[in-house]
């Protein structure tokens, strides 16, 4: 696949992004309005900063495929990682409004909620579009190795599970409404939101820290050690060590000192670090490799004592 290709594929997966998130909002925000229910309506807010946070991420997309330049020698790819952490601050503003209203629901005020049949057919048609378009973004986040896609996508799985949770609440709603004995599960609307927003926190915290380990440029576990092993197979490498990984985006960036011995010439040496660099490259793609070559220290031969001279007697 052309570079050009990659980018158009990466694009489209971030634009269809925007417009489900678009439609399920306006759906929501519809439904939950008409029958009154915060789980919805909480729903219908989480989907509006999807869609803020889906938006956010096809321009980090479009931004990040920008080539390096002279102010950017590393390329543009920390957009991508920029754009995590706005998402994240979005969904925990929503999850601080939805624990407001549902503790006001659960002990202050009481409030009628009409469920119809409309609230379980969006809340149906939303489960099947985000599992449609989580799954289409973890396949091109995996094989762009994009972190703004993944983040998407993160969102999107999650929100099967916190709409599955609202009808789960319309269903105890339902119950209320035609067994008279059962009436505290009037409550299970709020209490749904209340998980939901539990669920948006979890996925804020865990997309925060992600996203502050790569703007500190964390090296993923065990990277390094892979490859100075990739490095020490190739033929004349005595051992490989110093290895710098500074990821960018969907980018890796990767500097690291080999020790050859130091008789071989200056070609023998270039070409031993292009076979590394097309080693490495094999396993970690798209990245940019350094090699610096060291001559390995010989030993210095050991002094020899000098034999005092015999003196013949006699």
């Amino acid at each position: 696949m052309s570079n050009q290709e990659a980018k158009t594929e990466k694009r489209s997966a971030a634009l269809s992004s925007v417009l489900y998130a678009d439609l399920l909002t306006t759906f929501k925000l519809i439904v939950g309005l008409l029958t009154n229910s915060l789980g919805i309506l909480a729903e219908a807010a989480h989907s509006g900063l999807d869609l803020v946070a889906a938006a956010a991420t096809y321009l980090a997309v479009r931004v990040s495929d920008k080539p390096a330049d002279k102010e950017h020698p590393f390329g543009h790819g920390k957009i991508e990682n920029l754009s995590a952490p706005f998402e994240a601050l979005l969904l925990l503003g929503t999850s601080a409004w939805i624990i407001y209203q549902s503790i006001e629901r659960l002990f202050f005020i009481n409030v009628q909620v009409e469920v119809s049949i409309w609230s379980f057919i969006i809340m149906g048609i939303s489960i099947a579009v985000d599992y449609t378009r989580s799954r289409r973004l973890y396949k091109a986040a995996r094989k762009f190795r994009s972190q703004a896609l993944e983040a998407d996508a993160l969102h999107f799985s999650t929100d099967i599970w916190s709409s599955a949770v609202v009808i789960i609440g319309l269903i105890g709603l339902t119950i209320s409404n035609s067994i008279p004995g059962l009436n505290w599960m009037s409550k299970a609307d709020s209490i749904a939101a209340l998980v939901v927003a539990v669920i948006v926190i979890y996925v804020s915290g865990e997309l925060g820290w992600r996203t502050i380990s790569a703007l500190l440029d964390t090296a993923p576990k065990g990277l390094a050690e892979k490859i100075e092993r990739l490095a020490a197979n190739v033929p004349g490498v005595l051992n490989a060590h110093a290895v710098r990984i500074r990821p960018s985006g969907a980018h890796t960036f990767i500097d690291m000192h080999v020790t050859m011995d130091g008789s071989v010439t200056l070609m023998e040496a270039h070409a031993a670090t292009e076979v590394i660099e097309a080693a490495i490259l094999k396993e970690i793609s798209p990245a940019d490799v350094t090699v610096h070559v060291e001559p390995a220290r010989t030993p210095k031969p050991p002094r020899q004592k000098l034999k005092p001279k015999s003196t013949r007697q006699g």
